[in-house]
C-alpha cells in the first residue's frame, strides 16, 4: 500500500477530453519505433471527468515489469541513483512524480520532466549480453508500460466502486494516453478507443511468464528487502496481502501466490472500507500524494533543482 491517489475528480482542472498536442520532438533516438494503427484522442465534454479513485504502485510495476525487456532494463540498469534497491524513497518519489506531471501538469511542465526522465534513460539500453533486446526510449515498450498504468486504476476503480458509465470510462481512457505521451510515446498508438485497448491488452498483456531473477526482485520489492527491518516488519505483511489481491491470477501463479476464497472475502471487504472513507475525504486529502509531488516538481522547477 505504497501511495494513494486521486486522478478522476481532477481531469476537468487538467483538462480531460482536450485534444493532446503532438510531441514532435521527444529527444528519441533516431531509431524509429513502429506506430500502432489509431487515432488521436477526440475532445470530450469535461463535465463528465469529476470521478475519483485510487490505486497502488507495486501491483502496476509487477504488471509492468513482468514484459521481459521492462524487466530486463530495471535488472541491468547500471543507474544506480534510479534504483529502488539503493534508493527506494528518491525512486517513490521520481516515480510518482511521473504520474503526478503525466496526468495533472501542464505541457511545460511535461516536458521539463521528459527531458530530466531521458536524461536518465539514456544509459538504459540492452548490451551483447542481455538475454533480450530493450531500450528506454523504445516507444512499443513505453505504449506497454503505459497500458499497465491505465489498466491498474480502470480495474482498482472498479473493485472499489462500480464501473463507470461508458461515456465517462471512454473519457477516462483517452485521457490516460498522456500517461505514454509525456514520454516518448506518440499519440496515435495509443488504441483509438476502449474496445481496440481490450484487444491490445488480450494480444500483448494478459498472459506473461516472469523469469526467476526477475521473480525474485519483485519479491523483494513486496517485501520491502530495501527498507530498514522495523518498517519490514510493520508494513511487508500487509503489502503482500494487498498487492496478492490487486494482482491477476495468473500473475500470482507466477510469483507463486497463494490466494484462497477467504482471503478474497477479506481484501473486498477492506477496499469497501476504503472506498467508504475515500469518499468522504475533502479534496487535497483525496489527491495526496500527487498533489504533494506536483508541488514539489514545480518548487524544484522554480529553484532550478534536479527533477529526477
Amino acid at each position: 500500500m505504497r501511495a494513494s491517489i486521486n486522478i478522476f475528480s481532477s481531469l476537468r482542472r487538467a483538462g480531460c477530453g482536450r485534444r493532446p498536442k503532438d510531441e514532435v520532438d521527444h529527444g528519441r533516438p533516431a531509431a524509429r519505433s513502429r506506430a500502432r494503427a489509431g487515432s488521436e484522442p477526440e475532445p470530450h465534454p469535461g463535465d463528465r471527468c469529476g470521478i475519483s479513485g485510487r490505486h497502488r504502485r507495486i501491483p502496476r510495476r509487477h504488471l509492468q515489469l513482468s514484459l521481459r525487456p521492462v524487466g530486463r532494463g530495471v535488472l541491468e540498469s547500471t543507474v544506480d541513483s534510479g534504483k529502488v534497491t539503493l534508493h527506494p524513497i528518491k525512486r517513490l518519489r521520481t516515480t510518482l512524480t511521473y504520474l503526478a506531471v503525466a496526468l495533472l501538469g501542464s505541457d511545460q511542465e511535461r516536458a521539463a520532466y521528459r527531458d530530466a526522465v531521458n536524461t536518465s534513460h539514456r544509459p538504459v539500453h540492452s548490451t551483447a549480453a542481455s538475454p533480450v533486446e530493450y531500450h528506454a526510449f523504445d516507444a512499443d515498450l513505453q505504449l506497454r508500460v503505459a497500458a499497465c498504468l491505465y489498466w491498474g486504476i480502470d480495474d482498482l476503480y472498479t473493485r472499489m466502486h462500480r464501473p463507470m458509465d461508458p461515456r465517462t470510462a471512454e473519457a477516462l481512457y483517452r485521457y490516460a494516453a498522456r500517461l505514454g505521451t509525456t514520454l516518448q510515446m506518440r499519440p496515435q498508438m495509443w488504441p483509438a478507443n476502449r474496445a481496440e485497448f481490450q484487444r491490445y491488452w488480450n494480444e500483448n498483456l494478459v498472459e506473461r511468464s516472469i523469469e526467476p531473477a526477475l521473480r525474485n526482485y519483485l519479491s523483494d520489492l513486496i517485501d520491502l528487502a530495501m527498507l530498514p527491518r522495523p518498517v519490514r516488519f510493520a508494513f511487508a505483511p500487509v503489502q503482500r496481502f494487498v498487492v496478492t489481491g490487486l494482482l491477476p491470477q495468473h500473475l500470482r501463479d507466477e510469483m507463486g501466490m497463494t490466494w484462497t476464497e477467504r482471503d478474497q472475502r477479506r481484501f473486498d471487504r477492506l477496499l469497501r472500507v476504503i472506498a467508504a472513507i475515500h469518499t468522504r475525504l475533502p479534496k487535497s486529502a483525496r489527491m495526496f500524494p500527487l498533489n504533494a509531488y506536483l508541488f514539489d516538481l514545480r518548487r524544484r522547477l522554480r529553484l532550478g533543482r534536479p527533477l529526477v
